[in-house]
């Protein structure tokens, strides 16, 4: 299924969130990306199907939006997660998620993603969304084959029914995906009034903007862009934890270490350790 045959696109994309290391192996995980109409709401669509012989817990260091996600337990709506996000995997399932855009929260909520943090409500609780009916029909596409790409193709026209009753995507949400788009190509802007001159908004403005429509500040987006870098260096390897601090914009390395360890419970040193790549 590559989007040729009238499936959904897969897509590969660097993986910045998900704290991966010899001992937190993930399972597969089929990427698609969203139909052009839907990328102002859309970043991706993800279906981890597994069958594991012992528990595995996956850790995340989650983007700054919501997910949808269905599996055959429970249907639900995340706030974006502070700190890192667990989830353990037993015996054989899967899941069939969606990471959202900035925009598209407070589109789903008709209101202030505010109170989503840190927390999740059930789908059929979403009031735009029809999300008993969705929860249904994701359920009844995975329950033969849930590696089969017909049925990720029926998952994703299923979410993405329901999510064009959005569109079009308000002007607020567009200057919020743009906000963090902006972030994530300029990283070496590491202050928030850097931040507000780059998208053309006074500091008030943005933190308005930013705790509306992700329900957190500028302040954690930047570390969370600061973070996110940091995983997808160690997992590359190849340069030295103080070169990688200064390369982040850390005064030194001890500030590095004490953000890395207090969002992900792990020193940086820890976490290369664990990288495939990195010596035993």
């Amino acid at each position: 299924m590559d989007g040729h045959d009238g499936g959904p696109a897969r897509v590969d994309p660097v993986d910045r969130a998900h704290l991966t290391g010899r001992s937190r192996p993930t399972p597969p995980i089929h990427r698609y990306a969203p139909s052009a109409d839907l990328a102002g709401l859309v970043e991706r669509y993800w279906l981890p199907v597994w069958s594991l012989a012992a528990p595995q817990t996956q850790r995340t260091l989650q983007h700054p939006v919501c997910l949808l996600v269905v599996s055959p337990t429970y249907a639900r709506m995340y706030g974006v997660a502070r700190g890192s996000s667990t989830v353990t995997l037993e015996g054989t399932g899967w899941a069939a998620g969606v990471m959202l855009r900035p925009a598209a929260g407070a589109l789903l909520l008709d209101g202030p993603v505010t109170g989503l943090t840190d927390t999740a409500i059930d789908l059929g609780a979403v009031p735009t969304l029809d999300g008993d009916a969705l929860t249904t029909e994701v359920r009844a596409a995975m329950a033969e084959d849930p590696h089969s790409s017909t049925a990720h193709a029926a998952v994703v026209a299923a979410y993405e029914t329901r999510l064009r009753r959005l569109l079009p995507v308000d002007p607020e949400g567009e200057v919020v995906n743009g906000l963090v788009d902006w972030l994530a190509a300029h990283p070496e802007v590491v202050r928030v009034r850097d931040v507000a001159a780059g998208v053309g908004l006074s500091e008030r403005a943005l933190q308005r903007l930013v705790v509306r429509r992700t329900g957190l500040t500028p302040k954690w987006l930047l570390q969370r862009r600061r973070l996110h870098e940091a995983v997808l260096r160690l997992k590359a390897g190849g340069t030295s934890l103080a070169t990688t601090a200064a390369d982040l914009g850390y005064t030194d390395q001890a500030h590095f270490t004490h953000d890395f360890r207090t969002v992900t419970g792990m020193t940086p040193g820890e976490y290369l350790a664990d990288q495939p790549g990195t010596p035993a």
